[in-house]
């Protein structure tokens, strides 16, 4: 085969999406619990939150699935239907994606080390009755704080693979990478939110607080050996999921998956386990004392933290009042 001159493959290079580009550095993931948007898109991966669960269940298409987990769960409990119903998006989501789909647990379990263990293990046991392979489709989502990092650290040495989500600090970060945890979701856009609301900057790429904060877990991560994954999240705009190219993976929402479809701005990778190994960075151990003081010395990490658990919680709160109402309807 005729070897391609540097110019075409330039010119090839540059007339692909920035979304292509971006699949040959890192693993993207949608970000949302849309099949039509999954479907378009081809991430390999799906997240979805309760947010994003609300969202979808409010639309006409879905309300079959609704409708099927009222049936199948009669005269049992509102929780029990909503398990049921997450179950039924997560699998009908493996039937596009050829990876894995993040199911979260409710958000007023975070501080519920034994609650998280036993609602993790129900929805795992919910997608084995339902034919799913749980260690290799499903990852659980968890939020961040020692109690939940704990309950992760139990849940993957029975071979229940996590999510840690809501993840704002480095202590955060550090904590999952030695419970073993198998992923990690650090919210870009969210840091970025609070520091340009306390600064009054705006930030463009590298310079961006969240992008920031996501390379220097990388590169902690690849310089030490940790295995487990980083998942950029929450961005705001498509420059900080460019700067972020060569993560291990991006979850990324519809509206900027679009843009990042419609571009041809050429993509180069930013991170890469060579160049981690050579930052200069120290490794550190966490008991939960120093955990507590270095998550807690960050405003940033505590606010967004616990604003995140608020509002997943509020929303959790939304979808229990549809469902309750649509079961009412349904007796």
């Amino acid at each position: 085969m005729p070897r391609m001159h540097t110019h075409s493959a330039a010119f090839i290079r540059q007339m692909s999406t920035a979304l292509s580009q971006l699949k040959q550095f890192t693993t993207v993931v949608a970000d949302t619990g849309d099949f039509a948007t999954i479907k378009e898109f081809q991430p390999r991966d799906a997240t979805t939150n309760p947010s994003l669960i609300l969202k979808a269940v409010q639309k006409a298409e879905y309300r079959p699935l609704l409708d099927k987990a009222i049936r199948d769960n009669k005269g049992r409990s509102t929780t029990e239907i909503i398990d049921t119903l997450l179950i039924a998006f997560g699998t009908e989501i493996l039937k596009i994606v050829p990876g894995r789909v993040s199911t979260e647990v409710d958000a007023t379990l975070s501080f519920d080390t034994a609650g998280t263990i036993a609602k993790a293990r129900a929805l795992t046991a919910l997608y084995q009755k339902a034919g799913i392979d749980t260690r290799e489709r499903v990852l659980i989502k968890i939020a961040s704080t020692w109690e939940g990092i704990k309950a992760a650290e139990q849940l993957e040495k029975e071979g229940i693979h996590c999510n840690l989500t809501l993840l704002f600090s480095f202590a955060q970060a550090v904590a999952c990478a030695e419970s073993g945890v198998r992923l990690i979701s650090p919210f870009v856009g969210r840091i970025y939110d609070w520091h340009k609301k306390n600064t009054g900057k705006e930030y463009v790429g590298t310079e961006d607080p969240g992008v920031q904060s996501v390379t220097k877990i990388y590169n902690y991560y690849k310089k030490f050996g940790y295995k487990t994954e980083v998942m950029g999240a929450s961005f705001r705009n498509t420059g900080e999921i460019l700067a972020l190219a060569g993560s291990d993976l991006l979850t990324i929402s519809p509206n900027l998956l679009d843009e990042l479809n419609k571009s041809n701005v050429p993509v180069s990778r930013m991170l890469a386990p060579d160049t981690a190994a050579a930052t200069d960075i120290s490794k550190i151990s966490l008991d939960e004392k120093t955990y507590r003081w270095l998550h807690n010395s960050d405003a940033m990490a505590v606010e967004k933290t616990a604003e995140g658990i608020r509002s997943f919680a509020a929303d959790g709160a939304k979808l229990t009042a549809i469902v309750t109402e649509a079961a009412a309807l349904a007796a």
